[in-house]
């Protein structure tokens, strides 16, 4: 007692209230806990640990910012209390700030070294950071306190094993297991710890020991998962070369036949591969065929040897066309997707047309009776064939021959969304993504009550622009209580929502919301690593560990999710934009200049969408507090940026973009983008020698990136103008320099060897016409420059065009008229490039419903 301070020491009324009010927010009886505080408080106002706990039921009942202040002033009464400490880390914690909160339950644990509750707070907070090394100390304290808790011993191995220590790891499973007394049978938690021992023994390379524990604990019943001990005997017997290995994996192949993995396992233990170029081919071809024969329902042997074999050879037509007949008859909707893969070599293209062309002749034969027509051809193969033929020719860039085959299809059946659905995606490949809304719509109508349907027309919409249009089709399966459709689904994590409607966004130049939904997807990605947190405590109670090791392993490589991906590079581009350009922040705010229409509707629905939501907060929390459950209520915080106006004007937008592309840099190392933008982001940062990195890295993946020539100018250019490179770097700068582009030729020679080299491709010319702007070059030879992408010998396609629309418009070209109109003429199915009057007609079109939309198949005349 002589070692704790007065001030903390309660009499005995006080100090049971206090005991009380732990069990009170244990129970989250909260009201009552903070009149218990509030009686502590009344004569000892000066109490650390109650302050603390008073300020920590306050967070409880929504009323945070005052209960922060009171744990922060209770700390500072008595700062070598842990309890104190504890409260401020679960602050710290609650707002997701998980080093400060560690930071926190380290100076708790200085003055309580062995508790419980602090100390597998701090273990789950240390996995969390990815601190290994304290994760193995914070467990073996653990251990040492309770060596009769199952949990701790393996929590151990688990922490051995994170930090690398594989060693270490078994030793401890193995003294952990030499305590065990009569384990029954089919236990599932000894199941999996068995297993987990198993997975260290492979992994340490001790193949033998593995196989003689995983068969003693299946014969003793010891291992209840049947499938994984399939799995791992015959990865096992592979490695050690054994001969029971082929019969293993056959086992596997039987009890799984449409499983690809175990078809892989059985052809590398044979030496055999499914790579076209080995030796080894036509005799993987044997075992394929040799299954296909003794498995006659399974379609994984046939479809790998399609993989396998050569589309020049007879083997390939002979295997391809039973293939393809067979998903034909049947009605396979999702053949060409299955096959597409082929593509890869055009001799299969060829063959595949050519089967299926001869399928359609074969099935499109009227009479029934015919002799050409065999019995066992539903009426539906002759339909579901032109829908592959649709597929095939739009896949192959052929899209006026798609959408002959499409008309042909929806004249046989109008009623089948499949046949409208594609026709959309092929009009928007085409150039016409209004055409294709309106394509989707008229899927949509014939079944109203189908949510995929009503996604899919909303997504097409997003691609046109009609942001508000497809929020009325979301609105349809949404929360009617919710703010607004795009709130509910926000909240749900709807990842494709949120990067079509951002994209929509900023298609239109609305870059404060595009920026706002583009942000909204990193925070579902920061929701998903918070989420692993409750599972650092609940996989270790539940003896789910190689469960966990594979979520651990799966959220590091969270952020290469293509999402995440394409809307970071976004993000930054337009953080980027306005760090050049601040007028676009300012406008955005209506400040600094005239919002169109399309902002000023978005900018008013957010504004509606964050007063509905500030006012059901509002109800939610006067129903909380005359609610007698007493439980409390954590209210959803306000959205003070509805719109984005605040996340454009930001005074850090290249931090904020530097965020955001860090995990992509050992993420998305292959993703050429990714370090474009690198380098836009540290060159505006002053960062040169991070800069030059960027673009070396850049140059290992394409040397011949349009992007990067463009690029490799600028940084010259910036570079030699710096009235003093930096003392440190300079060396370096200069050296990593002279690699990227040789310092005897002339930016002007090296621009125009870069356009003799790449005289066909419309994106360097584009790039060409960049680097010109920045020599300085006179507009009109810019503008011939451009003009060169639509000479015959060019390949353009639609989206570069696009883009040098969109560069002409940037440097205020006369021309750009000019450069639409032949653009229109150039893609005749296009409508991105007609006049903003017959864009609004054709958005009119997309949006207005079927004339008359049948009921039933029979109300088809």
């Amino acid at each position: 007692m002589s070692d704790i301070p007065a001030a903390r020491v309660l009499p005995s009324k006080e100090s049971t209230l206090f005991k009380e009010l732990l069990s009170l927010y244990e129970t989250r009886q909260l009201k009552k806990g903070l009149k218990t505080a509030d009686q502590i408080l009344k004569k000892f106002p000066k109490h650390g640990e109650t302050t603390c706990m008073k300020g920590l039921v306050l967070t409880h009942m929504g009323r945070r910012e005052e209960g922060v202040e009171l744990v922060r002033k209770g700390v500072q009464l008595d700062l070598s209390s842990h309890i104190c400490w504890h409260v401020y880390g679960l602050i710290h914690k609650g707002e997701k700030n998980y080093r400060e909160a560690l930071k926190c339950y380290t100076q708790a644990l200085r003055y309580d070294k062995e508790n419980l509750n602090i100390l597998r707070d701090a273990a789950q907070l240390q996995t969390q950071l990815r601190i290994y090394d304290g994760l193995v100390e914070t467990r073996y304290t653990l251990l040492k306190i309770r060596p009769a808790m199952r949990q701790h011993w393996v929590a151990l191995a688990v922490a051995y094993h994170l930090n690398g220590n594989l060693t270490e790891a078994k030793k401890v499973l193995e003294h952990y297991e030499s305590t065990l007394k009569n384990v029954p049978d089919y236990d599932v938690e000894h199941s999996e710890t068995t297993l987990y021992h198993v997975r260290l023994l492979e992994d340490l390379g001790e193949f033998t020991e593995a196989l003689a524990m995983l068969d003693v604990n299946a014969k003793s019943r010891a291992i209840v998962d049947r499938t994984a001990i399939m799995e791992i005997r015959a990865r096992l017997l592979a490695k050690l070369g054994s001969n029971e290995a082929e019969h293993a994996w056959r086992v596997l192949v039987e009890h799984n036949p449409d499983c690809y993995e175990y078809y892989r396992g059985y052809l590398s233990n044979l030496g055999l591969s499914l790579d076209t170029t080995d030796p080894s081919a036509p005799q993987a071809l044997t075992v394929l065929a040799e299954f296909a024969t003794q498995l006659p329902r399974a379609t994984a042997p046939r479809r790998l040897a399609l993989t396998i074999a050569s589309g020049s050879s007879d083997d390939f037509r002979a295997l391809v066309t039973p293939y393809l007949l067979s998903g034909l008859r049947k009605g396979v909707p999702s053949l060409f997707s299955d096959v597409k893969g082929l593509y890869k070599e055009e001799a299969k293209q060829r063959v595949i047309e050519e089967v299926v062309l001869a399928a359609r002749d074969t099935f499109s034969v009227e009479p029934p009776s015919s002799s050409t027509v065999s019995t066992d051809v539903e009426p539906t193969s002759y339909l579901w064939t032109l829908y592959f033929l649709a597929q095939h020719h739009s896949y192959l860039g052929r899209h006026a021959q798609a959408l002959e085959v499409l008309e042909t299809a929806l004249s046989h059946t109008p009623t089948l969304p499949e046949l409208h659905m594609f026709k959309g995606r092929v009009l928007k490949r085409a150039g016409d993504p209004l055409g294709g809304a309106r394509c989707l719509e008229d899927a949509r109508f014939l079944d109203g009550q189908d949510r995929f349907l009503n996604t899919k027309s909303a997504k097409y919409r997003l691609r046109g622009g009609m942001v508000e249009e497809a929020s009325a089709l979301l609105g349809l399966f949404t929360k009617k209580d919710a703010p607004s459709p795009g709130a509910d689904l926000e909240d749900m994590q709807s990842l494709f929502y949120l990067v079509e409607e951002a994209d929509a966004h900023n298609r239109n130049g609305n870059f404060g919301p595009a920026l706002k939904k583009y942000m909204a997807v990193n925070k579902v990605f920061d929701d998903f690593e918070d989420d692993q947190y409750d599972f650092h405590g609940y996989s270790l109670r539940k003896f789910t560990v190689n469960i966990y090791l594979n979520l651990l392993t799966w959220e590091d490589r969270l952020r290469s999710h293509p999402a995440y991906v394409k809307a970071a590079l976004s993000a930054t581009r337009i953080f980027v934009a306005v760090h050049d350009d601040p007028s676009i922040g300012t406008a955005a705010t209506g400040n600094g200049g005239q919002l169109t229409s399309a902002q000023k509707k978005a900018k008013q629905k957010a504004k509606k969408a964050a007063q509905k939501l500030q006012e059901d907060a509002k109800k939610l929390a006067a129903a909380s507090h005359t609610n007698n459950d007493d439980k409390g209520l954590e209210l959803s915080p306000k959205d003070d940026d509805p719109d984005g106006t605040k996340l454009l004007t930001c005074t850090d937008p290249l931090e904020r973009a530097a965020n955001l592309l860090k995990p992509l840099t050992t993420l998305a190392e292959t993703n050429i983008e990714v370090w474009v933008a690198m380098y836009d982001v540290a060159v505006r940062r002053k960062k040169y020698l991070q800069a030059s990195k960027s673009l070396a890295r850049a140059a290992a993946l394409d040397a011949q990136h349009p992007e990067l020539h463009v690029r490799r100018i600028e940084f010259r250019q910036t570079v030699t103008s710096l009235p003093e490179p930096p003392q440190a770097v300079g060396p370096i700068l200069a050296e990593s320099l002279s690699k990227l582009l040789q310092d005897e030729v002339s930016l002007e020679a090296f621009n125009s060897q870069y356009l003799q080299r790449h005289a066909t491709s419309a994106p360097a010319i584009l790039a060409v016409a960049k680097a010109m702007v920045k020599l300085q070059a006179p507009r009109d030879q810019v503008e011939d420059t451009l003009f060169t992408a639509l000479e015959a010998q060019v390949t353009l396609d639609i989206k570069t065009a696009l883009a040098i629309l969109a560069f002409l418009g940037t440097i205020k070209s006369p021309r750009e008229d000019e450069f639409r109109t032949r653009c229109d003429e150039k893609f005749v199915l296009a409508t991105v490039f007609k006049s903003a009057a017959e864009l609004a007609e054709l958005r009119q079109l997309a949006i207005t419903a079927p004339q008359a939309v049948p009921d039933k198949v029979e109300d088809i005349p």
